[in-house]
């Protein structure tokens, strides 16, 4: 088998029904996580579902489906990221042009199809200072144009620092070797950690602008400064920064 998908749907039954339909023709098979009573009801003929006895974090969520698939790849996708035809197919082939790479991902745009910025350095403390506090407001919120590469738009296959979590293809000899996902971080921040614990193990990250994918990022985070969410991405940040403390260094 070559491709699995893993989908974590958290109270998301309704965006599975735009999402799915898309992703189930490009993959050997599809797992949903339904993490809350309910949240893998509709979904098409094929699909499994593993229900959850109790909520559990995305990092963990997505271990069990992988450890409930096959595929050579693991694609791990949200439930409101929508494939366009062939987006699956253009990540493995760049996976297997470069043997060395262990995450691809694709990019992604908003619904009304306007680029959205998924391709991103690791963190800086002076840079995440200006993301997570109000001083963002004087520079907009993607206004860091460095972090976001926001004057690069590659039409070809690029390496990158880290990509958003929404949609990644990942080699299951990658996860096997890393140990997965660190189940420890909530809901923010394990994406990073998963790029970053890749480079440092030697495995390459790619951004395939061929693979386009639509995604309806809510960015709760962007747009408050101040909620459980942030909280949440406070506390993933500080897991970051004890599990990689030599980030400190990068201001």
């Amino acid at each position: 088998m070559k491709v699995s998908a893993v989908v974590v749907s958290h109270g998301h039954a309704e965006e599975l029904v735009r999402s799915l339909p898309a992703l189930l023709p490009q993959v050997d098979e599809i797992v949903v996580v339904a993490n809350l009573p309910g949240s893998g009801a509709g979904v098409p003929e094929g699909v499994r579902v593993l229900e959850n006895p109790r909520p559990l974090s995305l990092a963990a969520n997505v271990n069990l489906g992988i450890a409930a698939t096959s595929g050579e790849y693991v694609l791990s996708a949200n439930p409101d990221a929508i494939p366009e035809a062939g987006a699956v197919a253009a990540l493995v082939a760049v996976a297997e042009e470069h043997p060395g790479a262990g995450i691809l991902g694709p990019e992604m745009r908003w619904p009304d199809g306007t680029w959205q910025p998924s391709r991103r350095r690791f963190p800086t403390v002076g840079g995440t200072i200006v993301r997570r506090t109000p001083l963002r407001r004087l520079r907009g919120t993607y206004g860091q144009r460095d972090h976001y590469h926001l004057d690069e738009r590659p039409t070809e296959p690029v390496e990158a620092d880290w990509m958003l979590g929404a949609f990644l293809l990942q080699r299951r000899t990658l996860l096997d070797e890393l140990g997965g996902w660190d189940a420890g971080f909530r809901h923010y921040c394990e994406d990073i950690d998963l790029c970053y614990r890749a480079a440092r193990a030697g495995w390459e990250r790619w951004y395939v602008p061929a693979a386009v994918v639509v995604h309806d990022y809510a960015a709760v985070i962007d747009r408050s400064f101040l909620s459980r969410h942030t909280l949440w991405h406070l506390r993933g940040m500080a897991r970051f920064v004890r599990k990689h403390p030599e980030r400190l260094l990068a201001l």
